[in-house]
């Protein structure tokens, strides 16, 4: 099977895949969208970027392709370096269909550019989500009908006449308004008084009344804190016996790092870490900076511990 395959493979259940000697594929989660110009509707996807800076083997694709082939793994190592020398002889007169991941290209700087595959969605919790367009919704406004004008009526002397019921109309709204205004004041007033008179009752039960507390309850003061899961682990090594495990953990941790032995993986081999975080960019930070200064074959892990 060509190494693009096991890179699409691998995009499906991890988050980076390092191809050794040439680049990283990362995925980024983006939550779902809509185009307001196309309304077209877009489910919840991974959205994958190249980074040619992570070219350190962090032994993920290597030994995915051993297992997957049943070759030794320098022999899978082996079949990607030749694949590697291919494609950077290739991308110096053309481009790179990487499966069905996105395009890799030279620019006129010589830097490869990553354009990714916008068509196929590698997160698995959106599997079978597809996306869709909608109609436009056409909103209708009612037309609001013009009032009918009273007509004036004019006298022999050519002067224009009010008409009776206009008359009479505003005369009854005037004495509606005056009657509603004092019955208002009227009733405010009253409940006023009457509030009034209950503060001065309430004032004087609480002046005669005496509160005491011979045993208060004493205050207790809970701090919760909503602990962040830690799933990026940096691997300081792998070993067969756990007693060799423990002693490199405390090697780590007199060097100033936070290690642990996060039990064994699937070969059976007992791991540990130089530190784990949170946040996959600061995780990614810190591997960089142990790989320079430490050890070269740190790797990330990501995984969710019990």
């Amino acid at each position: 099977m060509p190494l693009a395959n096991y890179i699409n493979d691998l995009l499906y259940r991890y988050d980076c895949v390092i191809v050794p000697n040439f680049g990283g594929f990362v995925t980024n989660r983006i939550g779902a969208k809509v185009n307001n110009y196309t309304h077209t509707f877009y489910p919840p996807a991974k959205q994958i970027s190249f980074n040619a800076h992570l070219k350190h083997n962090d032994g993920l694709l290597v030994n995915y392709i051993a297992k997957a082939e049943n070759i030794s793994f320098d022999a899978a190592l082996k079949t990607v370096t030749d694949t590697v020398n291919n494609w950077q002889t290739t991308l110096k007169t053309s481009s790179i269909e990487v499966s069905s991941v996105g395009k890799l290209s030279l620019n006129e700087e010589k830097q490869v550019v990553f354009e990714p595959n916008t068509t196929v969605n590698y997160l698995t919790e959106s599997f079978g989500l597809a996306s869709f367009e909608s109609s436009a919704i056409t909103r209708f406004k009612e037309e609001v009908k013009p009032l009918i004008p009273v007509v004036e009526t004019t006298s022999k002397d050519n002067k224009k006449v009010i008409p009776l019921f206009v008359k009479y109309a505003a005369t009854a709204a005037i004495l509606l308004t005056l009657g509603f205004a004092g019955w208002s004041g009227y009733e405010q007033n009253k409940q006023q008084k009457h509030f009034a008179k209950q503060q001065q009752e309430v004032a004087k039960k609480i002046q005669q009344a005496t509160f005491v507390i011979d045993n208060p309850l004493p205050t207790i003061n809970l701090n919760v804190s909503k602990a962040t899961p830690k799933n990026f682990h940096i691997i300081a090594g792998a070993f067969e016996f756990p007693e060799n495990a423990a002693k490199k953990a405390n090697q780590l941790k007199e060097k100033g790092f936070n290690a642990k032995v996060i039990g064994k993986n699937k070969w059976g081999l007992t791991q540990v870490t130089f530190n784990s975080f949170s946040d996959k960019n600061d995780a990614i930070n810190s591997l960089y900076k142990i790989q320079k200064t430490i050890s070269k074959d740190a790797w990330l892990l990501i995984k969710k511990l019990d």
